[in-house]
């Protein structure tokens, strides 16, 4: 894999996978600091295809914040449909979301129906062809919709996600990037249960800088990026607390992990569910599972993941500058 990944006639996208695969290679081996090295040049040249600019993503989370206010919630009572069956999983990649789906799933009344992009690509619907990406028209069109139109929305979305569902009273839509859209949820399916799964962030951002995706989660590939991404994620869950008190329940992967029987309790009192022991024993559910933490969520509960970024803990000193005072507020 070294010699492949020198050769000059290496392919760029060839050269990326090589980087993350001895990134892992090396850190099983312990050798940190060099392990790092090639998470690091993957990364670069990872983002050098992408070109993900951050700016974007800020500029929404502003127009989010200024637009879906309180007194906008307050003048729009009883919008959407009323029906309870979806549960929204929202967070970042790698905060811990996989394992509350697979808690959830392993209820004999939800349906773990994975990622699902319906609310993304509502969301790119209503922003249409913005010709200025400084001024999208999402989601401040989202003022100008009359009662009828979220009706529209939210009976479309239950339609279209029918096909992902057996005949279970709750089904999870475990779209992390939905963080972005509780107002839109909101709007169209009032009823429907939002939990927020949050992660240490010095953990979170690792896990995510050493994960080469599939697709998507482009503002994990850079030190800087995912620090701004985490801070803005914070921004944007602080608004919707104080715009939609009570709205979302917050879930914290580490105090799962130090009592699991007592999160699992709340997270099924906060989806009006019955508890079931079958929660408990999540790693026993038969089902698919097709993210990065696949096999983690066939284990018991562990404690391993918890603080494998201090093995780089000298590497990741500019994370740590970048994240400020993230690191004590995702607590708040």
């Amino acid at each position: 894999m070294r010699a492949a990944e020198a050769a000059p006639t290496t392919l760029s996208a060839d050269r990326t996978h090589l980087c993350f695969a001895l990134g892992k290679a090396l850190e099983d081996c312990g050798e940190f600091a060099e392990s790092w090295r090639f998470y690091e040049r993957g990364n670069a040249l990872k983002h050098a295809d992408s070109g993900y600019l951050p700016q974007t993503v800020e500029i929404n989370t502003r127009q989010q914040i200024e637009v879906c206010t309180a007194q906008f919630f307050a003048a729009r009572p009883g919008f959407g449909i009323p029906d309870p069956d979806p549960i929204f999983i929202v967070g970042l990649a790698r905060s811990g979301s996989t394992l509350i789906e697979q808690i959830l799933a392993s209820h004999p009344r939800v349906e773990g129906a994975q990622e699902l992009y319906d609310i993304p690509r509502m969301a790119l619907e209503l922003q249409g062809n913005s010709p200025d990406p400084s001024a999208p028209r999402y989601p401040g069109i989202l003022a100008g919709l009359a009662p009828e139109d979220f009706r529209r929305l939210g009976e479309r979305y239950l339609a279209d996600t029918r096909a992902y569902r057996g005949g279970k009273p709750h089904f999870i839509d475990r779209m992390p990037n939905n963080f972005r859209h509780i107002g839109l949820i909101h709007l169209i399916l009032p009823n429907a249960r939002i939990i927020d799964v949050r992660r240490e962030p010095m953990a979170c951002c690792f896990s995510n800088l050493k994960q080469l995706y599939a697709s998507g989660q482009e503002f994990t590939y850079g030190t800087e990026l995912i620090a701004r991404y985490y801070r803005t994620y914070l921004d944007l869950m602080r608004h919707w607390d104080e715009a939609l008190p009570g709205r979302v329940l917050r879930v914290c992967y580490e105090d799962v992990v130090e009592n699991l029987e007592g999160n699992v309790r709340r997270i099924l009192d906060f989806c009006g569910l019955p508890f079931d022991g079958g929660c408990l024993d999540f790693h026993m559910t038969e089902r698919t599972v097709s993210t990065a933490s696949s096999e983690q969520v066939r284990q018991p509960i562990f404690r391993a993941g918890l603080a494998q970024w201090r093995n780089y803990e000298a590497m990741l000193a500019p994370l740590k500058n970048e994240l400020g005072e993230a690191l004590v507020r995702y607590r708040e």
